[in-house]
């Protein structure tokens, strides 16, 4: 249940600014209204939450991608289409049509990864876009923050917007994730340059009138214990989605998925936005209890401000092919790939009321 938020946080928003929405989930906030969030992105242009419930969404690489590093200082990889080249505006990729197959039900979302210089919508991102109605979560590796507040990227920037705003779909857009992250202190450098830096980069997107974009603003769910993650958020009326990465990591034996969100929903609980886990993964050292932690997890997320969950089915954060604690890929597991099509087919997650088969 969402727990009472502060009234002096939503009176300080620019209302004029903000599309507000009514959470129906059948909780109500501390004075027995219904609890509200609210974004400013445009319904109908851009993705705003559903009603009831929380779209499913999943990174799903292309087999035989080359793994990719960890969120370090370096730029987030960039993923290119299939290896055959056969991604087309008219065929959906190979990988997320087995994926799908497997969960017996068409994806809401689908997260693509791009690099700071790396163009888009791809091929793949174009596929994604150009037909079942299924969201592109497009996730930005940033830059300098200082380079981009100087003006040193606007080209590139407005090149980007205007990409965007040409696909004439409705696009999550995830920039620079995982900001509070030690490894990218060299390129992010503090909170108030990533604000800054975020802040500069919507008022572009602006200018090109991209009306089609929810922003996506997310750290990693450790960031809200040692690390001040809240420091870096721009602003209820700089974003759309508040989001967090919630892999448990390789420092635990087992560890369940509220507890890993735990300070972060806390947090949450405070500002008036739908929650978006874009990163959430059982890893393949949990063995025989993967299916488990399955099921627990889609009780903690079935949260009445959980709009979105996007499953990280990939091996590439395993710095060694024998590490299992950062695998969470569940292809080739059946327990765990039953879990998840439980979770993906419960009607919490299936908001659109999409056709369900047996699966498998």
């Amino acid at each position: 249940m969402v727990k009472g938020r502060s009234r002096t946080a939503r009176a300080t928003m620019p209302v004029a600014a903000l599309a507000v929405l009514a959470l129906t989930a059948g909780c109500t906030d501390g004075a027995g209204a219904t609890p509200t969030i609210t974004t400013t992105a445009r319904a109908g242009v851009a993705p705003v939450p559903p009603g009831q419930g929380a779209y499913f969404g999943a990174w799903v690489p292309p087999s035989g991608a080359e793994p990719a590093p960890r969120a370090t200082g370096s730029a987030s990889p960039t993923r290119s289409a299939s290896p055959s080249g056969a991604a087309s505006a008219r065929s959906v990729p190979e990988q997320v049509r087995d994926f799908e197959r497997d969960l017996g039900r068409r994806l809401d979302i689908v997260q693509n990864y791009r690099g700071w210089k790396s163009a888009f919508p791809s091929r793949e991102d174009s596929a994604l876009l150009g037909g079942d109605n299924r969201y592109l979560l497009l996730t930005w590796a940033g830059a300098d923050t200082k380079e981009i507040v100087a003006g040193e990227h606007d080209a590139l920037i407005r090149e980007r917007a205007r990409a965007i705003r040409a696909t004439g779909k409705p696009i999550f857009l995830r920039w620079q994730r995982d900001m509070d992250k030690e490894g990218l202190r060299d390129r992010v450098h503090g909170p108030a340059e990533f604000i800054a830096a975020w802040k500069h980069i919507r008022q572009i997107f602006q200018r090109e009138k991209v009306d089609n974009v929810a922003w996506v603003w997310c750290p990693t769910a450790g960031g809200f214990g040692s690390r001040n993650a809240p420091s870096y958020y721009p602003g209820d009326d700089q974003v759309d989605w508040i989001c967090v990465d919630a892999q448990p990591g390789g420092d635990h034996d087992y560890r369940d998925l509220s507890e890993t969100l735990k300070l972060f929903l806390e947090w949450a609980d405070d500002r008036p936005k739908p929650i978006m886990v874009a990163e959430f993964g059982v890893p393949r050292s949990y063995g025989a209890r993967r299916a488990e932690w399955l099921r627990k997890a889609a009780e903690t997320l079935q949260n009445p401000q959980v709009k979105a969950v996007v499953y990280f089915n990939s091996d590439e954060q395993a710095e060694e092919p024998r590490d299992e604690r950062r695998r969470y890929s569940v292809t080739d597991d059946k327990r765990a790939v039953s879990a998840l099509r439980e979770l993906a087919t419960t009607p919490y997650f299936n908001p659109q009321n999409l056709p369900v088969t047996s699966g498998g």
